[in-house]
């Protein structure tokens, strides 16, 4: 059945919890420090985004990486006949070109995001028109926008970013998301905003980029197995999360 009751999903967090086994991290994630990527064999890799960072904290694409894929990929796989690869994830930039055997990939913290090379601004582009789809998760703020607009804006010119609200086909690609206001807010304050890049900018068409604003959903993924929130607020971000993927894999 593809929308499933509040009931099911909290049932299976459960079991997840209670299976869930710590799994050994791929080397550590300081700029962009990383091995192991999964060999394409057409099954769901959860595909993350990594970009330079030489300041003395945790790179920020890394943030909640393993265990927020790792716990994600359970719940998608357990709630959704998507097959997909459930212990192992895929790091990779825009100027990896096995990025286009996947068709979508997330980036946390795009706020601090930059492509680093013309050849990467030219993947980004032709990676969303031949059909991609890129998740921006864990951003707050006007200089954090700005510069996720302006990192876009150099691929896509004549783009725009358009607010999209829960009437919008994404938020009804397997749950019924019918109020942003039930999205949970990790340490942001005030409301989630959605945006979408849409081919041509026009919101009836695909929407090749979704940014959720003022929102960190892969948060409440981490930390799920340890009391950290609330059952009824992991729920629904886990909720928003596969809807997110799950329109990302069939548009």
């Amino acid at each position: 059945m593809r929308r499933l009751k509040f009931g099911l999903i909290v049932a299976v967090l459960l079991v997840v919890v209670a299976v869930a086994v710590p799994l050994a991290q791929r080397g550590g994630y300081s700029n962009m420090s990383y091995s192991g990527n999964v060999r394409y064999d057409g099954k769901f890799t959860f595909v993350r985004l990594s970009y330079p960072w030489g300041r003395g904290r945790g790179a920020p694409w890394a943030h909640d990486y393993p265990r927020g894929e790792e716990h994600f990929l359970k719940m998608f796989s357990e709630l959704s006949n998507v097959q997909a690869h459930l212990t192992e994830s895929s790091v990779m930039t825009f100027s990896d070109p096995e990025l286009f055997k996947f068709p979508v990939a997330y980036m946390a913290e795009p706020g601090y995001w930059y492509l680093s090379t013309e050849q990467e601004v030219k993947n980004l582009r032709s990676y969303l028109l031949k059909g991609g789809f890129l998740i921006f998760d864990d951003f707050r703020g006007g200089g954090e926008w700005a510069n996720l607009d302006l990192q876009m804006s150099r691929a896509f010119p004549e783009g725009r970013w358009i607010d999209i609200d829960a009437n919008h086909a994404i938020f009804h690609s397997f749950f019924e998301i019918n109020s942003l206001d039930i999205i949970p807010q990790a340490y942001d304050v005030g409301r989630p905003i959605f945006r979408g890049l849409f081919v041509d900018n026009d919101p009836n068409k695909r929407m090749m980029a979704i940014a959720g604003f003022n929102s960190d959903m892969s948060e409440f993924w981490e930390w799920s197995d340890t009391g950290y929130a609330p059952v009824e607020a992991n729920n629904e971000a886990y909720k928003l999360g596969i809807n997110l993927f799950m329109y990302g894999i069939t548009h």
